[in-house]
Formats: C-alpha cells, structure tokens, sequence
C-alpha cells in the first residue's frame, strides 16, 4: 500500500480534529487489540520508518514484494508489512469497511480502511522471505507459522497517536525529529548504525573509521527489540548504549532507539533496515557481512552466505538513495597499544580478544574485564545488571515420576538454604502448586503443560528479584520444560535436575496409593503407567534416590552450584 501523495508526509497522524471524529467513529467500529510485533510495525507506518507505505500491503503488492521485492507499481520495497489476525476474525470483516486498531490496553491508535482480505500460502511467503520454509532451519519461518495469524488484512491508515513509551522517551526519536535534529546540527552526510548487542571499543573504533572514510557523522539506531518491558536487558542495553555514546567527541554521534521487529531475512532484512534508516534521515549506513542472518554472532553455521547482505544494499543504492558501508571488523594488538582491521592483519594471534562467552563468564564469576576490551562505564551498567552467580537469583527445578524423591530433596534444599540466609528461598511443590495455583486443572496433556507453565512463571519472577525457586513437579513432558529453561534463563540460573529414580522404586514407595490405583484401572493419565514421562534430553544432574539418600542427592547439587558459581 504505497503513499500516493507527491510529498514526504512527516506522519500518518491526522490533525487533532480529524483525530476527535475518528475517536467517535471508532466506538462503532471492530477493534483488534495489537500485540508487540504488531505494535512495532505499526508505530514504523504511522511515524513514516516504511515510507513509501501508507498502510499495510494489500494482496497485489504483497505478491510483488514476495515475487521481486518491490511493490506492484515498481516501487522498491523488499519485506510484507501485512496486518495478521485469525481466520474468525477475519471474516467478521469486509472490504471497504474500517478497522479500529488498539494497543494492549485498548487504547485507540489508529483506523485502518480495510482494502483487502485474504489467506496468504505461509510456505510461499517463508520462501521468498527467508529461503526456506522448513522452522527447524530458520527461526523465522518458525515465528510465521506459529505466532503470525493466518489471515492477512491490507489497507491505508490514518493514525490518531504513536504508540505510547514510558521508558526513554527523549531517545525515541521519529523520523522527521531526526530529520530536524540534522538538520540544527548541520549534518548532511550521516552514517546509521544498527545494532541489537553490547557494544565494545571495538566497535567504537569500527564506527569512527567507518564514519572517517564516510565524511559523515553517526546515527547510533539499536532495535530494541521484541523483549517483554519487564525484561531487564532492556533497559541495560540501552544504558550501555548512553555510556557507549559518551567515548565520542562531542557533536559527532546521535544516539536514537528503534522500536523494530526484526524479521532476521538476511539480505532481505539489510535492505529493509536500509530503507528505513534513509528515512530516518541518514545517507550511510553500515552493513555486516552476516547483517540480518539469524545465527550472526552465535557462533553457529549462518543461515545466508557471507557478504550477500553488503551485495544487495550496495546493488541497489541509486534506488535507495543510501549509500553502502561494509563493517570492517577490528581487533586489538597490544603490541602496538591498538585497534586494527581485522582483514589487513596477516598474522591474527597477535590479536587479542575476548569471545562472548568468556565475556558473559567472567561476568558471571566477577572476574576482571580488561579496558581494551570495554569501557569501565558500560562494565558497570552490566554488572548492575548482572551479578556474579553467587549474587544472582536462580531457579532449581526438579522433575521426575511421582515418588521418585523430588518432593524430599527440594524441602531438604529449603532447609539447606534458609540456613544460608544469603538469599529468599521460595518452594513450589508439585501438590502445593496444584491445590493452591492450578486448583481448576485437570491431569490432561494440555493441562499439565499449563500447570509447569505456570510454576515457571513464578519461579521467573523470584529469579529475577534475585531469589531461589526450587520447583518439584512432575513436568513429564519436555516441551514444556523447555520453555521454563528458555524463560527463567533470561533472568538468572536455571539448574534442571532430573530425579531418575525407577518406576518399580517409585511404586514399591507409592505413597499416595496413585500407581495401586492406576494398574487396578480405577483412575487414568497416572505418569509412567497410563501417561508418558518424557526423559529430560540434557540435565544439569541426574539423580537415582534408590542408591542415594536425601542428603546425599542435596550435597551432590549444592556441589554442582558451588562448581558453577551460584554459591559461595
């Protein structure tokens, strides 16, 4: 959906007295509250970062795009920006109707005229996005087919007001607020950098060379990306971005955070990011050789192959109307007391560096980060952020079949680390859960899984105030502990212990009479006769309580977090 008017708008906001009648038409409209991706993409229409687009693509230019990476008319545009919603709801809609679009709390951001409405091939799509449709191979085709709705709307908008941010609100600048910053400091030629890490004196120097060669000065644009607002890497990254930013001379860096949802399509991805820092203002802007691949910095295999996303930016520069600049990376050789690029270097072990891991470990262990690797102001904001394991909050989860002693050994823990008194201590049994948190479940597949869902939930939340969760469900199955492991990792430790004590011991115990019961086939869904338990794939401990007592389990793990770091 392209703006048809001959004039760069600075917005899709309409006057405030447009935006009044378009309040009271609303109240009789469908209204579809937005989620976070959905949020991102729209503030990126209404503020103008997706220029040409005046709205979401309708189905002609969303085949285009998809075809040739550029909208029907001939137009360059490389990603679809389409409204997703369910198939239900999509058919409470017509074409030519209007559609009001709210934010999380309802709060109406903008109307969209609904122009099109259809199902889109999610294969064909993932295919021409990111070249493949398989989710094992590409996370995003993994995000498309199962958090994208699988109807598509396209249409104009007319928007009443950007999205609202409580969080740093002087550095969210708009498009056309960067435009007129530029234009006060007198900075025609301006380089824009796109980052979503923690930045080091490497990068610095990187940039500065960059800018140098470039004759411009420097945008410093990060994505904030989709984390939850309660996610405390957040805020850390962008205050290490303002310490980051403080190591330049003056008047030669603008520090501005973009709220984008990334979709990680490598070549594709680069050009979008392109197009969008045109808009915001820059004549520059600085590309990878791994700039979009979903794998860039972990150090697995990439996705795309290396130096396609510097090809197509650079392939299409007069269309763009932004230049190309190739990140060059730098490394430091002590024996000359500096940076140097990395390609012009023969000899590279006379580079030193520090991978992410051994950053992220000595992090963790408290350890010294020398000051040719970071800035000491940025090493502060992180270890505010991130304290040593022995001062971190961490969640021990216990998991194995009824009667196999996890119950025993997480009370035994309690004991041991109330005694500790370092850090609050919060148990979250299996049958304390279930009558107190998850009274109204049942014992189905689904509802088991919400019930671990839910337990790790909070024991989240304790391992993010900096306190002890120690979990003993069931949790037989390992989707859902997977999630727990993906969720609770981001806020401190996550030990899984899987308490492998056999089923004949577990039934010769039998407590609760559950196993007696169950092979009499007076109840169902009882795990590890009637349900599966799924065996933990990669523990951090394996226990067997039939060889082993209680205390003995307790020191075998209170040994494994003293190795690791978690206590002191």
């Amino acid at each position: 959906m392209q703006d048809t008017t001959t004039e760069y708008a600075d917005s899709l906001l309409v006057h405030f007295r447009r935006a009044e009648q378009l309040r009271l038409a609303a109240l009789q409209l469908p209204s579809l509250d937005l989620n976070t991706r959905q949020l991102y993409d729209l503030e990126a229409l209404l503020n103008r970062a997706c220029y040409p687009l005046a709205g979401y693509l309708d189905r002609e230019d969303y085949a285009s795009v998809l075809q040739g990476m550029k909208l029907a008319d001939g137009t360059l545009w490389p990603m679809p920006i389409c409204l997703d919603v369910s198939e239900e709801f999509a058919r409470s809609l017509e074409v030519g109707g209007r559609l009001a679009l709210n934010d999380a709390e309802g709060f109406l951001l903008a109307l969209l005229n609904i122009t099109d409405i259809w199902r889109p091939e999610k294969k064909e799509e993932a295919n021409a996005v990111y070249g493949t449709d398989d989710p094992d191979k590409h996370p995003g085709v993994g995000i498309l087919y199962e958090q994208v709705g699988p109807w598509y709307i396209g249409g104009t908008l007319e928007g009443v007001t950007l999205p609202i941010h409580y969080d740093f609100r002087d550095l969210r600048l708009t498009p056309s607020e960067t435009h007129r910053r530029f234009l006060q400091y007198g900075w025609r030629r301006v380089l824009g950098f796109h980052t979503r890490d923690y930045l080091n004196c490497a990068h610095r120097e990187m940039v500065l060379a960059a800018a140098r060669e470039a004759g411009a000065s420097i945008l410093l644009h990060p994505a904030v990306g989709l984390d939850h607002p309660g996610n405390m890497e957040h805020y850390t990254h962008v205050h290490c971005y303002q310490e980051f930013v403080r190591q330049f001379p003056k008047n030669i860096i603008l520090l501005s955070i973009l709220p984008l949802a990334e979709r990680f399509a490598g070549p594709r991805e680069a050009l979008w990011q392109a197009m969008i820092r045109k808009n915001y203002g820059c004549s520059h802007f600085m590309v990878a050789d791994d700039h979009g691949d979903p794998f860039a910095g972990s150090g697995d295999d990439l996705f795309y192959a290396r130096g396609s996303a510097r090809e197509l930016v650079a392939s299409v520069e007069e269309q763009t109307g932004i230049i190309m600049v190739p990140e060059r990376r730098m490394g430091y050789v002590e024996d000359k007391a500096c940076y140097v690029f990395l390609d012009q270097l023969e000899d590279h072990t006379a580079c030193k560096d520090i991978t992410t891991e051994e950053f992220k470990r000595r992090l963790e262990r408290g350890l010294e980060i020398p000051d040719w690797y970071a800035y000491p102001g940025v090493v502060d904001e992180l270890r505010r952020a991130f304290p040593p394991r022995s001062k971190q909050g961490f969640t021990v989860f216990l998991t194995g079949l009824s009667g196999s002693g996890k119950s025993t050994i997480a009370k035994v823990l309690m004991v041991r680390f109330m005694e500790m008194r370092d850090r609050p201590v919060t148990l979250l049994d299996g049958d304390i859960v279930r009558k107190n948190l998850s009274s109204e479940l049942n014992f189905s597949k689904e509802h088991r899984e919400i019930n671990v869902t839910r337990i790790g939930f909070v024991a989240a939340e304790i391992t993010k105030n900096g306190g002890i969760a120690l979990c003993a469900p069931i949790a037989p199955y390992e989707e859902s502990r997977q999630k727990n492991r993906k969720l609770i990792s981001r806020y401190g430790g996550y030990i899984e212990v899987h308490v492998a004590t056999p089923l004949a011991v577990c039934e010769k115990r039998d407590r609760k009479g559950l196993y007696a019961r169950a092979r009499a086939g007076l109840i169902k869904g009882v795990t590890g006769v009637s349900d599966p338990y799924e065996v933990p794939v990669h523990p951090e401990i394996s226990i067997d309580t039939s060889s082993m007592t209680p205390a003995e389990a307790v020191q075998e793990i209170f040994l494994y977090l003293e190795e690791q770091g978690y206590i002191a």
